[in-house]
């Protein structure tokens, strides 16, 4: 019966959030993290519906929880890398990204826009310190 209402309720989420119904989907996550609390799919789908929010903090910490339950779950690492860029911390999300990468087949449907991303970022980071005077002493 458990099982059941598990099941069922990731699948109402996964179709709320597709739908970008985000209150609804993480009505539903939540109810499965309190079913199943080691379930990483749960925690990185609860992390897509509060990017959908912009939530990027709390997002940042469910996709590391499911990269902590389960250290291969590969979107966990994207979605850690899209709350970061959120937050700002462009380094970070370009680590995230290329663990991310580093992971993910070469056939996977999302590596061409990672790869994007991690070169956009980048390049951002590049220019950020070419504006940033060297410090005395340093850079010698």
């Amino acid at each position: 019966k458990k099982r059941a209402e598990i099941d069922l309720r990731f699948k109402q989420g996964v179709i709320m959030l597709h739908a970008k119904q985000y209150d609804s989907a993480m009505k539903a996550f939540h109810r499965v993290i309190e079913l199943a609390p080691n379930m990483p799919e749960a925690h990185v789908n609860m992390g897509f519906a509060l990017l959908g929010k912009k939530e990027w903090a709390a997002a940042a910490d469910f996709f590391d929880e499911a990269s902590n339950l389960r250290s291969d779950q590969l979107n966990a690492y994207y979605g850690m890398a899209v709350a970061q860029e959120g937050l700002g911390n462009l380094r970070t999300a370009v680590e995230a990204m290329q663990a991310y990468l580093h992971r993910a087949p070469a056939n996977d449907p999302f590596r061409t826009k990672a790869e994007a991303a991690v070169w956009e970022w980048q390049e951002t980071l590049r220019k950020e310190r070419e504006k940033t005077p060297a410090k005395p002493g340093k850079g010698k």
